[in-house]
């Protein structure tokens, strides 16, 4: 398991370019805290400066957290990407969360946390 220490490659699910969303939010935090952020969404193109992918599926290599903000039937329809990306913890924001995901990833050695990154972030414990 990974020690999360900084920065970290994070993958954020649900990016939006909505800035009253906490997805707009997080990718912008966790870069003014030095993380790699990885955006994933279909349809935006650019965020904070940070080029966004279409699918989980294009993301490569190793990634540290992968944050969602989707909600459960969302991520229970991209369940095999999930699984299939290299991630050694998930964090599953408010509304997100979703328990057979979370069994399944568990199950598989990677942690799972229902917790909110901007939360987490503003106080010290991401």
């Amino acid at each position: 398991m990974n020690s999360f220490s900084s920065p970290q490659r994070v993958v954020v699910l649900g990016a939006s370019a909505n800035p009253a969303r906490m997805s707009y939010q997080a990718v912008r935090e966790l870069r003014d805290a030095g993380h790699e952020v990885i955006p994933v969404h279909p349809t935006v193109s650019s965020l904070h400066g940070a080029d966004v992918i279409t699918s989980l599926a294009d993301v490569e290599g190793k990634v540290d957290t992968l944050t969602l903000y989707v909600n459960a039937t969302r991520s229970s329809g991209m369940e095999k990407d999930i699984l299939d990306l290299e991630v050694d913890r998930v964090l599953f924001n408010p509304g997100t969360e979703n328990p057979q995901l979370t069994q399944k990833l568990e199950s598989a050695g990677v942690e799972c946390l229902e917790a909110c990154t901007l939360v987490m972030l503003r106080t010290g414990g991401f």
